[in-house]
């Protein structure tokens, strides 16, 4: 093979691989808008069934957790609070939990929604079932904590996921009440004593 072949097949890979480049580019210029219109929607669908009772829910802030954004929402009915949602992430096994919660204006939570995650099959993809989720109804913070034992004060790990259950449980929603209600309640406060 001569010098010249070799410049021949590297100019043809190159150009194989420029016009690559440029489809993909193209597909994805076509399809990221697409994709984020579907992710807005999926969101806000998920917020309506968290808190159907509400005529309006609004976005009211932004925070930071594991490095990852999330938003938080105001829920009203009749032009008074319904309560709140707040967006959360946790660690689990083998990836972030996306998680979203809705709570009275007591912070006790009235459900919460898995937007998304990447745990294992069958085991801590469990964390979708109603059967987990339900657990978390008409809880406080201070009953976040995960159990291997049958309980109803506080939540019962999901059997062999027990990080995933943590990763929802003790850090996506734990962390994400804590975080609303600080935030909350010093609005509220600051309201007050600004008057």
């Amino acid at each position: 093979m001569t010098a010249k072949d070799i410049l021949k097949i590297t100019l043809n890979l190159v150009i194989i691989y420029l016009i690559g480049g440029i489809i993909l580019a193209a597909v994805y210029a076509k399809t990221s808008p697409i994709m984020y219109r579907n992710a807005v929607l999926e969101k806000e669908t998920a917020l309506k069934k968290l808190m159907p009772e509400a005529d309006r829910i609004e976005k009211i802030g932004d925070w930071t957790i594991h490095d990852k954004h999330a938003e938080y929402f105001i829920a009203r009915k009749n032009n008074t609070t319904a309560g709140y949602i707040i967006q959360s992430f946790g660690k689990g096994y083998s990836s972030y939990i996306n998680t979203l919660i809705a709570v009275d204006t007591e912070f006790r939570i009235q459900k919460i929604s898995i937007l998304g995650h990447a745990e294992t099959p069958g085991l801590g993809d469990e964390i979708e079932a109603d059967s987990f989720k339900d657990q978390f109804v008409g809880k406080d913070p201070e009953h976040m904590k995960v159990l291997k034992t049958e309980t109803t004060e506080y939540v019962q790990a999901i059997s062999g996921a027990t990080i995933s259950s943590r990763a929802v449980a003790e850090d996506a929603v734990k962390n994400g009440m804590d975080f609303l209600k600080k935030t909350i309640q010093g609005e509220y406060r600051g309201h007050v004593s600004g008057r």
